[in-house]
């Protein structure tokens, strides 16, 4: 009888035989828009429905673009002609950290609402669906054919894009509308959007399910993280958008997913349609060494420290805690990608390689007498661009993070703003000014108060004063002499100086601002304040280097048109543009890999593999007590995978996925939803700058598991009726 160990030796074996032989082909690389699908053979790749059902231009179609949802930064779809829309638990965390209070914590114990009645409000989440796109590349590019001036450049292009977006918003006012440049200095799209603005909590599993592992497993594969939340969307009685109202009737989409229970196998067919973020893969090796030597070095630092102050104020009480978890996420997530970057940059040599690149794309032009002449001085217009931004990075990346990092300095930069604006309003136009615009400015105030911390912030505004304080003396930060040292000590004065401006302002005092400072354009006017008069200080210097900011800009925007174009002539391919926010598809094939020499890393997880890890005394892998008891009875329902003898947790495929892409589902060659992507291998981190068939893989969990969970765990089975899935 064969062992354990023979047998897995003999799978591992035939899978390699399989991925290396002559019936497998690697999907091509790309995160493809709509407009791109035509290059794609779905077909030959495993697609079993006509690809129109996907995407069709027509405007009277159907497909399965029309279920997507953007919600917030993430992806969902929807699985109901009810409104309902799956996506991540994290993507749901900040909405279910406001529901939440230390009597109801909904973020520790989940959420299930048996009834419409008691959806709860996700605050600060909207979904975005995208209606229609067309190509406004002409448009663009013409308006600035005669403009030689870089910074005149970029404002142009700028103004032309806020111009055909108002524009098409005129002509819809149910729209919304957005120009994304694809690629930067070189294509331009005009996308419609609708944008449903009440948007409910439905089910959000408990954060031992949601979140298991922590920050652990944070990145990693095997994965056992049940990442997954249910929502609603809610429209007026007539159908339009409408804000929270207990009048609002459920969304109901043009299309939504259907549910395959039966999930899927290794080797199957699957795709993604979601909404990536940003990738960088078209950019030259100076940009590469930008990102290894100086940005994710200094921001994985400086998160570091913020989640280790914020983390030591969260333990005052159970509210400071709640109140933070949010920034804390985040900035953990960040922290291990970028720690997974530069190790794959690191890894890869990625700099080198790219250095070997663009030498040999400087050959190309300088063997070509025509290339030569358009593009002669290309490469070395981009050395000495790239130069002069290294020049001062440190004093960019504090100024880029400071307001970031600071809840209170970031709440005096938007009152200073919007006094300003006031004040260059005509006085006969002030009272109407304000009334309109003051409703905005507390929404954003009261974004940034429901994550403030008095002692988390003084200890990170110390943290980035005293950084300025070493910086070298070309990157001086103006405030720092002009307000916090004056001739004194370093350290000692800027704890002092911290301490003094957080005792004298108001700006802490929520309520002052909202019914005092904000009662009237005459009583913002009038106030002051030492945390405003500091703020000003660093928004003076930062509109002062502005205009060289601008022209920086508008010579990398007709570089980078440049450098793309000329590439694709020697690539002799056109390439695929880097991911911007905007719908994508990517496709690919469920499977394991091998990440590190004598490994191979099987594609799925069980319910096992959890209770296994819960046996560690890490209390990141705790996990529910009826998740054992249900496992140990065999109570797997109609959710098993037979060949594991148990649920499949989490699973892997070769797609090419990156930050964005969280809650996009996972679909099968029916189009069916088998799950929702919510993370990538650590290896795969890279994704961002590189994509390759040998490591790069994204996590999804398992619909299985969702659907287990939801039944079994929680009770839900209103939610497996609503989608079909139960009679």
């Amino acid at each position: 009888m064969m062992n354990d160990k023979k047998k897995r030796f003999l799978i591992t074996s035939l899978l390699v035989l399989l991925i290396s032989g002559s019936a497998y082909t690697p999907p091509d690389e790309g995160m493809f828009p709509l407009s791109e699908l035509k290059k794609v053979d779905l077909h030959k790749a495993g697609l079993k429905i006509d690809q129109k059902d996907i995407y069709n231009p027509d405007s009277n179609s159907v497909s399965l673009v029309d279920a997507l949802v953007r919600v917030g930064g993430c992806t969902g779809s929807f699985v109901s002609n009810e409104g309902l829309i799956i996506t991540n638990h994290h993507c749901a965390f900040s909405a279910v950290q406001l529901a939440s209070t230390p009597e109801n914590d909904y973020l520790d114990k989940g959420f299930v609402a048996h009834t419409r009645e008691s959806e709860i409000e996700a605050k600060g989440l909207t979904c975005r669906i995208t209606d229609s796109y067309v190509d406004v590349s002409q448009d663009i590019l013409s308006s600035v054919a005669n403009v030689t001036d870089p910074a005149s450049r970029i404002r142009v292009i700028n103004t032309e894009m806020k111009k055909l977006a108002s524009d098409a918003e005129a002509q819809d006012s149910t729209i919304e509308a957005e120009v994304s440049e694809m690629f930067i200095g070189k294509t331009y799209v005009l996308f419609r959007y609708k944008t449903i603005k009440d948007v409910r909590l439905v089910y959000v599993p408990s954060r031992n399910i949601g979140e298991f592992g922590g920050e652990t497993d944070n990145w990693v594969w095997p994965r056992h993280t049940g990442d997954f939340s249910f929502m609603r969307a809610y429209v007026a009685p007539d159908g339009s958008s409408a804000k929270y109202s207990k009048n609002n009737v459920p969304y109901q989409p043009k299309k939504f997913l259907k549910v395959d229970a039966d999930g899927v196998e290794e080797n199957d067919f699957v795709f993604i349609l979601g909404y990536p973020g940003k990738t960088f893969r078209h950019r030259p090796a100076q940009f590469i060494q930008y990102q290894q030597n100086f940005l994710l070095p200094y921001v994985s630092n400086l998160y570091t420290f913020q989640n280790e102050a914020m983390t030591e104020a969260g333990k005052k009480d159970k509210a400071t805690d709640l109140k933070l978890s949010t920034r804390i996420k985040r900035n953990a997530n960040v922290l291990k990608n970028y720690t997974g970057k530069l190790k794959g940059l690191k890894g890869l040599d990625l700099v080198a390689s790219k250095v070997k690149e663009d030498q040999d794309l400087a050959q190309y032009i300088n063997e070509n007498v025509d290339l030569k002449a358009k593009y002669g001085s290309l490469m070395g217009d981009i050395d000495d661009l790239y130069k002069l931004i290294n020049s001062d990075v440190y004093r960019d990346m504090w100024f880029d993070q400071i307001y970031k990092s600071t809840n209170l300095l970031d709440i005096a930069r938007q009152v200073n703003a919007f006094k300003a604006q006031v004040a260059a309003e005509p006085l006969s136009n002030r009272n109407k000014f304000f009334a309109l615009n003051s409703p905005l400015l507390q929404k954003n105030l009261n974004d940034k108060y429901e994550s403030y911390d008095d002692d988390a912030d003084k200890s990170i505004l110390t943290r980035m004063l005293t950084d300025a304080s070493k910086l070298p003396a070309n990157q001086k930060i103006n405030v720092l002499n002009t307000q916090v040292l004056k001739g004194f000590s370093t350290q000692d004065q800027i704890e002092k100086f911290v301490s003094s401006k957080f005792q004298y302002t108001r700006l802490k005092d929520q309520d002052f601002v909202m019914k005092t400072i904000l009662r009237s354009p005459a009583s913002l006017m009038s106030y002051n304040d030492p945390f405003l008069i500091f703020e000003k200080d660093i928004s003076d210097q930062i509109n002062s280097l502005k205009p060289e900011k601008d022209r920086r800009d508008g010579v990398l925007n007709k570089l980078m048109g440049d450098y793309v174009a000329v590439k694709e002539q020697f690539k002799k391919q056109d390439f695929i543009p880097d991911a911007n926010s905007t719908l994508r598809l990517t496709y690919g094939y469920v499977r394991g890999f091998s990440p590190a020499d004598a490994t191979y890393m099987q594609p799925f997880t069980t319910i096992k593999g959890m209770l296994d890890k819960g046996s560690s005394d890490n209390p990141e892998f705790t996990y529910p007590a009826a998740i054992k008891q249900l496992w140990l009875a065999k109570d797997f329902g109609a959710f098993m995978k037979k060949d594991l003898n148990d649920v499949p947790v989490s699973f892997l495929y070769n797609l090419d996925t990156t930050g964005g892409n969280s809650g996009s589902p996972v679909m099968n060659s029916r189009g069916e939803l088998i799950g929702v992507n919510f993370d990538r291998a650590y290896e795969a981190t890279i994704n961002d700058y590189a994509w390759n068939e040998n490591y790069s893989r994204s996590i999804g969990v398992d619909i299985r598991y969702v659907l287990w969970i939801a039944s079994k765990v929680d009770h839900a089975d209103f939610l497996l009726t609503e989608m079909g899935v139960l009679n």
